[in-house]
């Protein structure tokens, strides 16, 4: 198997029930603007915010999600955001309405994670190689 194979993912969805409350934690926290986008097909009451992404690079990105078919959730999988340095995507958390779970921790020659909850309920995680 090879460790240099392209990078599979593609896109990335969480789910939120407030969308506006949730647009302005992921907007403060990583100092960006989300912008709206129309849900694909045939999807009923699906609202989408997609998050920036290089056009030019690989599309690799995701949006914020509100129906009512699929609800946040703090025990599935963990989106991690790459970060220049962790430590301050996770000093935004709390005053954009989020909680802490862990600070930036060591995780060897992978460089650095942390944890946190969004407002809402999603465990997110965030990475930095320093």
């Amino acid at each position: 198997m090879s460790t240099t194979a392209k990078n599979p993912f593609a896109w990335v969805e969480i789910y939120v029930d407030d969308m506006e409350r949730a647009k302005k934690f992921y907007e403060q926290v990583f100092q960006i603007q989300l912008s709206p986008m129309q849900a694909p097909g045939e999807f009923g009451d699906l609202e989408m915010f997609c998050f920036p992404f290089d056009e030019k690079g690989d599309f690799i990105s995701g949006a914020l999600c509100k129906t009512s078919d699929i609800r946040p959730s703090s025990g599935g999988t963990i989106v991690y955001f790459t970060c220049e340095d962790c430590s301050i995507e996770i000093s935004r958390v709390k005053a954009a309405g989020g909680e802490v779970i862990q600070e930036k921790s060591p995780i060897g020659d992978h460089g650095f994670c942390g944890l946190a909850l969004d407002t809402e309920g999603n465990t997110i995680g965030f990475h930095s190689d320093k």
